[in-house]
């Protein structure tokens, strides 16, 4: 009987999917649920969410609720984590901040000035989870669903024993597209997909046993509605030759090449991208002043008064890792994890994101080999950038986080380096009282 910890189960989307694929796996059925989270209502409510699916599948699971974390990770066998660490006070200003600079940042949640803030008010956080998962659950597997994946995965990979992997839907999703629009059946698509998440590449992509990129290079180029669907992610495969993971908007973020001047965000960032340039920080401020920050208990409950609802298996990676975790079938996913040599042209160490098999209590990462020199070149860099960063965090330093941001493409296209400086000193300032591993914030 399986015991599997939500941390940050007040996400709500997350957990209710999770859920719900957990409990379709005969081996899984009778698991204990353990919800976590240091919201008491948003607990409340997710607790009502997953009584009703287990009541819909009527499974023979329990589930337990508590806002101690402690409690939740005692004999946990799968510990999966969804938190958000600062609230929208001082998430804002990862986007405000580096937009007053000129750095137009659109999604901000992985890498850049946006990206690497979050990580340094998060790894604090993370690290005293695995500590934790040392104590009282130490043979569980840790699945991280909270970005910024790299970073994060990789603190936790540098300095605990915890089994860490993250997961991100990027990987499934595309190659669903690029399936779509070589309008062949996803099913039956091939691929080998390698590099760091969200800018991880299809290294191949075939229909039994035939390469699809000729034909969606034809797709891309030909078809206009293709192309404007994700005109920045086409651009790049038009240029470096091969498809990256994660959306246009984020990708956008992640080079020097789309964001750094107001006509090219007009060219390539107003449609296809799935946000507006400058929306993000739009909302944020719309969600401070029309107290629409509600909204996800009117969602919840829309949810819970349904009669029925679908129960059915989906596809997030998490259930079916668990399942073979726990002795089910074997299942090759594309996960984070440690570059013990398996790309031999990023450093060793490094989180990347490469397809790996899990089995019972262990995952078996997949060599690939070395990536062609133009995606290496780009993964190369935002590596640097991260591990900086990272580093910046486990030591204290603060002027390594300005030497992680000025590295950053798009901030390095936009800004000087006197500039670059006075950003991210506003930037710490702002993020003070989340960051208590730095003990001085002045960077000289």
């Amino acid at each position: 009987m399986a015991r599997i910890a939500f941390i940050g189960a007040g996400s709500f989307g997350f957990t209710r999917t999770l859920v719900k694929d957990i409990l379709t796996f005969p081996l899984l059925k009778d698991s204990t649920i353990v919800l976590m989270d240091i919201h008491a209502e948003r607990l409340a409510y997710i607790t009502k969410a997953v009584k009703k699916i287990i009541a819909a599948g009527n499974y023979p699971a329990t589930v337990v609720a508590t806002n101690n974390r402690a409690e939740a990770l005692k004999g946990a066998d799968a510990v999966i984590c969804t938190i958000l660490s600062g609230d929208v006070d001082v998430w804002r200003y990862d986007i405000e901040i580096p937009k007053k600079y000129g750095v137009d940042t659109n999604v901000g949640d992985t890498r850049g000035p946006s990206g690497i803030f979050r990580a340094l008010r998060t790894l604090p956080v993370m690290l005293s989870i695995c500590k934790d998962i040392e104590k009282y659950c130490p043979n569980a597997i840790f699945l991280n669903y909270t970005n910024p994946m790299a970073m994060l995965c990789h603190a936790m990979q540098k300095t605990s024993s915890v089994t860490v992997s993250g997961l991100c839907h990027s990987v499934q999703g595309t190659a669903e597209m690029l399936a779509k629009w070589a309008g062949v059946p996803y099913s039956e698509v091939d691929y080998v997909c390698a590099g760091i998440n969200h800018q991880a590449w299809y290294l191949e992509f075939k229909h039994k046993n035939k390469c699809l990129y000729p034909k969606l290079n034809k797709a891309v180029r030909e078809n206009k509605k293709i192309y404007n669907e994700e005109q920045v992610r086409n651009e790049m495969f038009i240029n470096l030759g091969y498809y990256v993971t994660e959306s246009s908007g984020h990708n956008s973020e992640y080079n020097p090449w789309f964001r750094k001047r107001a006509d090219l965000i007009k060219k390539y960032c107003t449609s296809g991208t799935g946000w507006n340039p400058g929306l993000y920080a739009y909302i944020l401020k719309e969600y401070q002043k029309r107290g629409v920050n509600r909204k996800w208990q009117k969602d919840i409950e829309e949810w819970l008064a349904k009669p029925e609802i679908d129960i059915k298996r989906g596809h997030e990676y998490a259930a079916y890792i668990i399942n073979a975790w726990m002795g089910g079938d074997l299942f090759k996913f594309n996960g984070n994890v440690p570059n013990k040599g398996l790309i031999t042209n990023l450093p060793y160490d490094a989180c990347v994101e490469v397809p790996v098999i899990a089995g019972r209590n262990k995952l078996d990462s997949v060599f690939v080999g070395e990536l062609p020199p133009q995606l290496a070149a780009l993964n190369n860099l935002s590596v640097a950038i991260e591990n900086m960063a990272v580093d910046a965090s486990l030591t204290g330093n603060a002027e390594m986080v300005y030497h992680a941001i000025a590295y950053d493409p798009l901030t390095s296209a936009v800004l000087s380096l006197a500039e670059i400086r006075k950003m991210v000193q506003e930037m710490l300032y702002k993020n003070k009282e989340y960051l208590p591993q730095f003990k001085n914030l002045k960077i000289t």
